[in-house]
């Protein structure tokens, strides 16, 4: 153990022989210039160093079209930004307003539709008393619920049919605000195509009056415009694009469950069916 500080000691004294071994030729050499020239009587100034090539200080040349800040995207894209603007806000309002209200507690509250159902099976309700609960509640399924429920006792044809004309009112209403994201799919390209016309217009019309060739700053300004519009136009239409269709699977599921659900009414309530219930009168209590 006590020979190891002295074995690092002696691989020290080694490198250090070895680096002055290799450093030793060049300072020897200029020892030697600067002792005769001194012999010489005259020194002559040693030249200047070199400056090194100094190096490219100019940046790179800043991107003609912007890609990361939106305000200058939003400048450099032209006036028909603003309608695109205008299509991302509403499809984010319409996005938000279709979440919340497509949502399955909204459109079958499940403690009511089990309640209801149950009561059914059980004859506790009568027709008037089922019409209120269902007027009461509002929702979908309800009104669904309601427009059979005036049907009581008649045939289930006319109990079934009253159901699907109150089930397409209702798919009408939970659709009407898909229209809307629809329409910002559609509309949303065909301004970012407007855009790039008018840009490649603005280009011919620089090219034209300024009369050089070469000059590609000349074309910054519309091809800029041509390609931000067109990206934010599709930009807008994706999204909406995705949530139109995702939200109408959504209702197309609903409806679904809905006429599921009313199946079991009409048979419930209908006048010719084998399972159909009239309310049960609660026993009287026998004198003792």
């Amino acid at each position: 153990m006590g020979r190891a500080p002295h074995a690092w000691l002696l691989w020290l004294a080694a490198l250090s022989l070895l680096c002055a071994w290799t450093c030793a030729p060049a300072v020897m050499a200029q020892g030697m210039r600067r002792s005769a020239d001194l012999r010489g009587g005259v020194m002559e100034p040693s030249p200047p160093p070199q400056p090194a090539p100094a190096a490219r200080t100019t940046s790179a040349p800043e991107s003609l079209i912007p890609e990361t800040n939106l305000a200058k995207i939003f400048e450099r894209g032209g006036i028909l930004m603003w309608p695109l603007l205008l299509c991302s806000v509403v499809t984010m309002v319409f996005v938000f307003e279709r979440a919340i209200c497509l949502r399955r507690g909204n459109i079958l509250p499940r403690p009511f539709v089990t309640r209801f159902l149950l009561q059914l099976e059980d004859g506790q309700l009568t027709s008037a008393e089922a019409l209120k609960r269902c007027q009461e509640n509002g929702s979908p399924i309800a009104q669904v619920f309601a427009a059979a429920v005036r049907k009581w006792g008649r045939s289930s044809v006319e109990v079934e049919q009253a159901m699907i004309d109150a089930g397409e009112r209702v798919a009408a209403t939970l659709r009407r605000n898909l229209r809307v994201l629809n329409t910002i799919h559609t509309v949303g390209p065909l301004l970012g195509l407007l855009g790039t016309v008018l840009g490649i217009i603005r280009c011919f019309n620089k090219i034209a009056a300024s009369k050089t060739m070469g000059r590609p700053d000349l074309l910054a300004d519309g091809m800029s415009e041509a390609l931000l519009t067109t990206a934010a136009g599709l930009c807008v239409a994706i999204p909406a694009l995705c949530f139109y269709l995702y939200f109408s699977s959504c209702v197309d599921r609903r409806i679904i469950e809905i006429d599921a659900l009313g199946q079991q009414v009409v048979q419930l309530i209908s006048g010719d069916s084998p399972m159909a219930t009239a309310p049960r009168s609660k026993p009287s209590k026998k004198a003792a």
